[in-house]
């Protein structure tokens, strides 16, 4: 699901590190040959990259790009080159700083992950910024948003096959009375969005459906259109149950007549290449009829250009 290309015999980790150190020497940049190297390797590939860097120059690479680099195409390498728990804390602890109601990059972190891979993004986050991803949370969230995101970022969701239909029943009658009664904020709401496993809730879910006649996303367009909280909770239950049509979207509002949206896209492809961009690629195709790599070349332009199709494996595009 994969979109980078990893050559089956890649260079040493020592010639490609020389290679980037290369083309920070001289005047100027060379911007194809960073881009050659970084978009060709894996994310193990890329952690032994910096790893041999820093051993060899006594420098942090990313420190080394930021220098040489700059706007839409620097934040690019930046994101790509973190490894991926390192690069989720750096982009929770951003969303915790510049904190709107709007902002839904904590809910896509939390959702969108395996309980492991949130585990160590919340690790990382440890480790980065001397406090837990909970805490920042709490902290700067108030209301029905805390009341929703603190118990996603402390999920660890069962990642098993099982699931209980009896449950599944019980559980969906009971999310029907709470819409019913617009009690979008309700704690037994919350709880089986931010407890059960993805399986179980989409099980919950299919039952909705079939004792009700209705998806549930469809019940909870019944609320205020404006309402932020009621937006949150539909992009959590696609996050949680269809995450490539959730990403399709960030994209292709990303990408729009209005102007781009660079910091979506940018984070969409720089965490998704290495995970199921292949998937979302075909449901941004089947949604807009144009390939992504062609809405992205006609809205961008230059080294940042070259890297995001680059990382959907349109190299030669």
């Amino acid at each position: 699901m994969s979109t980078i290309t990893v050559p089956a015999q890649a260079p040493s980790v020592t010639d490609d590190v020389e290679q980037l150190r290369k083309a920070f020497s001289g005047w100027g940049t060379n911007e194809d040959l960073l881009i050659s190297i970084l978009t060709h390797r894996n994310a193990e590939q890329r952690k032994h990259i910096r790893e041999t860097y820093s051993a060899t120059y006594n420098e942090d690479l990313l420190k080394s790009l930021d220098k040489e680099l700059s706007n839409d195409f620097e934040r690019l390498v930046h994101l790509w080159t973190l490894d991926p728990p390192a690069r989720d804390a750096y982009l929770a602890n951003e969303a915790t700083k510049r904190w709107t109601k709007s902002n839904q990059v904590l809910m896509e972190i939390a959702c969108t992950r395996s309980s492991h891979d949130l585990l160590l993004a919340k690790q990382a986050y440890h480790a980065c910024y001397k406090k837990s991803m909970e805490e920042d949370v709490a902290y700067h969230t108030t209301g029905d948003f805390r009341k929703l995101l603190l118990p996603l970022v402390s999920s660890y969701r069962y990642e098993g096959s099982e699931a209980n239909l009896t449950l599944a029943k019980t559980e969906a009658k009971l999310l029907h009375e709470k819409i019913c009664d617009k009690c979008y904020n309700d704690d037994e709401l919350i709880r089986i969005f931010s407890t059960r496993s993805k399986v179980q809730i989409n099980a919950t879910l299919n039952q909705y459906n079939n004792l009700f006649g209705n998806e549930i996303d469809k019940d909870l367009e019944g609320g205020d259109s404006d309402d932020e909280f009621l937006a949150l909770l539909r992009s959590t239950i696609e996050c949680l149950t269809y995450s490539e049509k959730y990403f399709e979207k960030i994209l292709r509002r990303s990408i729009n007549k209005q102007g781009t949206d660079e910091g979506a896209l940018t984070r969409v492809v720089a965490t998704r290449a290495e995970v199921d961009m292949k998937i979302i690629k075909a449901e941004y195709e089947r949604r807009n009829s144009v390939p992504l790599e062609h809405a992205i070349a006609k809205d961008t332009r230059g080294d940042y250009e070259e890297m995001l199709l680059s990382l959907l494996g349109c190299t030669d595009a």
